[in-house]
């Protein structure tokens, strides 16, 4: 009979991170989603890291398909959840959130563009910082179907989750620790995301 503390020992430290990891990652992520202030890019980037200093022949790919996916739901969720303040005669806090979010200058670009490109603007939005919000309020504003909305987020989601993963990659390659390549990943991840408003500020004294 195996005793305990033998069976303690097989159990690999790599097997007890996946098995935590991926459904906080998942949780995180979808929570972000929902409430647009959790820098879900630095989590994914994050976890690309560590996924690249594992020796599990699946990790890295683990990571794209949870992200991606806790990403998709948590999109179509809080779409869904507009669309019911679109029809509500009270609106909704949800929908209140996307146009606090979602200044007039920017959502009437996201409106230009949706005009223009359709629903594949979707992409583009989830890869500028800043930019879902505005574009999915359009779309809501637009009265676009829910399945339609999803049809173009899902390559949307698909290419986020890989931008910010090889951006983890290459952190964790760079640095032989993990926490050493989580910090690279985690410092480029928030400058990205800040570069849009401090272009604003830096612009806004000449216009």
């Amino acid at each position: 009979m195996i005793s305990l503390s033998a069976a303690a020992t097989s159990v690999s430290p790599e097997s007890t991170q996946q098995a935590i990891g991926y459904p906080t990652l998942f949780l995180l992520v979808l929570v972000g989603a929902l409430v647009p202030v959790v820098p879900t890019g630095a989590l994914v980037s994050s976890a690309a890291v560590v996924a690249f200093h594992q020796t599990a022949p699946f990790a890295l790919l683990m990571v794209f398909a949870v992200a991606s996916l806790a990403a998709f739901l948590g999109d179509v969720a809080l779409y869904w959840l507009g669309q019911r303040g679109m029809r509500s005669k009270n609106g909704s806090r949800w929908l209140a959130t996307l146009r606090d979010r979602a200044p007039e200058e920017r959502l009437g670009q996201a409106q230009e563009k949706l005009n223009d490109h359709g629903i594949a603007v979707l992409v583009l939005s989830r890869l500028v910082p800043a930019g879902r919000i505005p574009v999915m309020l359009a779309c809501l504003l637009a009265k676009m179907p829910l399945r339609t909305f999803a049809r173009g987020d899902v390559p949307a989601c698909l290419a986020w989750a890989v931008t910010y993963q090889l951006i983890g990659i290459l952190g964790g390659s760079l640095f032989s620790e993990p926490w050493e390549g989580v910090i690279a990943a985690v410092a480029v991840t928030l400058a990205i995301s800040a570069a849009p408003s401090l272009w604003r500020r830096v612009r806004k004294p000449a216009t």
